[in-house]
């Protein structure tokens, strides 16, 4: 099995999405075979959708039965290098995932979710979007240079459904038990699953004693739990 995936893989088709902030993209990862068991919508940070965690879900959930879907944002489809204000952007991503339903995605389970700013888009509308399940990769927990505490952001996300949050151990803008203590603050219970070494770009160090290949196997079991059971435990990896 390849390691981390560090391109995004060629999707399956892409279609645009018509918005009130302009037209943004799917690039859609079909199942190689049959009926998606379930379908996994996803946004992007700052950087866009070309991130290792991205890429690696788009590579390796197919196979699982999972369709993935990565939302290009309307200002980076549009070529603009300085993203919008956050609520303009959950403008964007709550018409773009009705559209998605519409056209048939999600069909039997849909999960949402996505990297930094998108994991937070996607929790602060979850109510809009009314998902099965919200998985977050490398959640912005605490800015750097500021006191901002995200944290109820999540909580809320987790009244509506099960959230699972994968972050590298080594992420300063919150580590895996700092989001598990933050949100229980507020009575909720969110599923961390910490990645030892990784930091908030998923990036691995040379003195790391685990593989990129160990890496890839806890993020892809991880969304597999969120998006086919909540993060519930069982088996799951089998084709």
């Amino acid at each position: 099995m390849p390691a981390i995936t560090r391109k995004v893989p060629t999707p399956t088709k892409v279609e645009m999405i018509d918005t009130t902030q302009g037209p943004g993209r799917a690039h859609i990862f079909a199942v190689p075979h049959g009926v998606p068991r379930a379908s996994l919508v996803l946004g992007h940070s700052s950087t866009g959708i070309h991130s290792p965690d991205l890429a690696t879900l788009a590579d390796g959930l197919p196979p699982f039965g999972i369709e993935v879907v990565l939302v290009e944002q309307p200002w980076l489809a549009a070529g603009r290098e300085k993203p919008p204000e956050l609520s303009l952007q959950e403008r964007a991503w709550v018409e773009s995932v009705k559209d998605l339903r519409r056209g048939g995605i999600g069909l039997r389970r849909l999960a949402v979710g996505g990297r930094g700013v998108g994991a937070r888009v996607a929790c602060r509308t979850a109510q809009k979007t009314k998902p099965a399940a919200i998985l977050c990769l490398a959640f912005p927990l605490s800015p750097r240079r500021s006191e901002e505490d995200r944290s109820e952001e999540l909580a809320t996300a987790a009244a509506v459904a099960p959230v699972t949050v994968v972050q590298g151990t080594q992420d300063k803008l919150g580590g895996p038990a700092d989001i598990a203590v933050a949100v229980a603050e507020h009575g909720q219970r969110v599923l961390t699953v910490g990645i030892p070494f990784l930091d908030h770009r998923f990036a691995l160090p040379a003195r790391a004693s685990i593989t990129d290949y160990e890496a890839r196997l806890v993020l892809i079991e991880s969304a597999c739990r969120t998006v086919l059971r909540g993060g519930n435990t069982g088996p799951l990896l089998a084709r």
